[in-house]
């Protein structure tokens, strides 16, 4: 369950200073063995999202070799490492965007077999939703247009409406803006309208893509505030892929470390932190 405690979105970057092959070499270096049961322990109650022997990829080409994951409901993880370690791969894998060629994902207290699903179903009926990279909004449209986009497996358009309704009621800030076109809101209204849409369907399950990305810092600590109360107050289980590592960890309860498609080092959030060697790596020194 999320911890309780004061978190430090405000400060740090990460810069680059090693090539992406040497980064995958050294973090194969401080590979831990990975147990089923340690990371069961860092979920610390009964899986929401569970992964199970995952070997999934594009086309033919195999880029998840044998992944566990636990996350509790009400938890939130992130996902780090070198680019092309296969973070966004599981973010895909569990909403339906691969092949997936062994393995099982369970969803929900009942453990419901989402593995085979469509994208549509998972949001319809699992209640997952997948919130995109940045540029996923329609310019043309208005904000309030946008977020009834959001609800298009509704079954009726007013369905759609009155759940509008309900974000705008969360989020002031959108709703002085419902008749503007997307096109001219800020980075990080427009990343907002993106959480938005996505909760239209009023999902469990938020799997975040890169939310950070292409953002000013203030925009970056915005966002992570609202992930921060849609995991504490709504008890959404969030797992994030994040490039800044520094944010990722401080915001999430657990961190999985990837390289080449596997689990290379997992711990509590605080934990990867304060990892010298993770702090080499991804956080800067």
């Amino acid at each position: 369950m999320p911890r309780d405690k004061n978190i430090g979105y405000g400060g740090g970057s990460v810069d680059t200073v090693i090539s992406v092959d040497d980064v995958t070499r050294q973090v194969a270096a401080i590979a831990e063995e990975i147990t089923v049961s340690k990371i069961e322990d860092l979920a610390g109650g009964p899986a929401f999202v569970s992964i199970e022997g995952l070997r999934a990829g594009y086309g033919k080409m195999e880029i998840l070799h044998g992944i566990d994951l636990r996350v509790a409901k009400g938890q939130s993880l992130c996902l780090i490492g070198p680019n092309g370690a296969g973070k966004s791969t599981i973010l895909h894998s569990i909403f339906g965007f691969t092949n997936i060629f062994e393995g099982k994902i369970f969803v929900g207290d009942d453990r419901s077999d989402v593995t085979k699903l469509t994208p549509s179903e998972k949001l319809a009926n699992a209640g997952i939703a997948y919130i995109l990279q940045d540029k996923s909004v329609f310019p043309g449209m208005t904000v309030e247009e946008n977020l009834w986009m959001g609800g298009f497996l509704k079954d009726r358009p007013q369905q759609a409406r009155q759940s509008a309704e309900m974000v705008f009621d969360k989020y002031p800030r959108l709703a002085a803006r419902r008749k503007h076109k997307a096109k001219v809101l800020s980075g990080g209204e427009r990343r907002l309208l993106e959480i938005s849409r996505a909760l239209v369907m009023n999902p469990e399950v938020l799997l975040v893509d890169e939310p950070s990305i292409g953002l000013e810092p203030r925009f970056i600590d915005m966002v992570f505030e609202i992930l921060d109360d849609l995991q504490r107050r709504d008890g959404k289980t969030i797992i994030m892929v994040e490039q800044n590592a520094k944010k990722g960890l401080e915001f999430a309860d657990i961190g999985y470390v990837l390289v080449s498609g596997e689990i290379a080092i997992a711990g509590k959030g605080d934990d990867l932190l304060a990892n010298p060697k993770v702090g080499q790596l991804f956080l800067g020194g």
